[in-house]
């Protein structure tokens, strides 16, 4: 759909009808990293996926008003651990739970430094470093794309993260 110059913009729905209507949807949880030492911050998020493998791209999705964008930006990369079950801690951390900030947010988990200088997750179920390569900024978020420098695969016997209806929920293998 595309609007002519003069058209008005078509009316936005109830922003707090579309934050109910995506909790419903379950989405694997990361934890975004980037910075190091103690210019080191982070964010949970569910919006991380594969945009190519050809060649192997990342896209995330990051509030701008997070203390973790203006240091993807700074350091012109990040990092994306995908969280397994047992991880909820991490992620709520990460998510702001408990107040802590930066380098504070790294406590109680096992961390590895990547080829980009950022921090990945020792036992997540994958690690992957990427430079920043473009970023697209939409509304309260900007879109970032990441070529990918590295790959980390942590063990498959591990259940997932997800987080849905407002939680956190730890989905095991059977």
């Amino acid at each position: 759909m595309s609007l002519t110059p003069d058209a008005p913009p078509p009316p936005f729905a109830d922003a707090g009808l579309l934050k109910q209507a995506m909790r419903r949807l379950v989405g694997g949880v990361v934890v975004v990293t980037a910075g190091s030492g103690e210019d080191r911050v982070g964010l949970t998020a569910t919006s991380a996926v594969s945009l190519s493998v050809d060649p192997p791209t990342m896209l995330v999705c990051v509030n701008r008003a997070s203390s973790t964008w203006p240091v993807i930006v700074k350091r012109q990369h990040f990092c994306v651990s995908i969280l397994a079950a047992g991880h909820r801690p991490v992620a709520e951390r990460f998510a702001g739970i408990g107040a802590l900030r930066g380098p504070a947010r790294y406590a109680g988990a096992e961390w590895t430094t990547m080829a980009s200088g950022a921090s990945g997750l020792t036992e997540a179920q994958a690690i992957i470093d990427c430079d920043l390569e473009e970023v697209i900024e939409r509304h309260s978020h900007a879109i970032l794309l990441g070529a990918v420098r590295e790959v980390r695969l942590g063990g498959e016997a591990a259940g997932a993260l997800v987080y849905g209806r407002g939680s956190f929920i730890d989905l095991s293998p059977p």
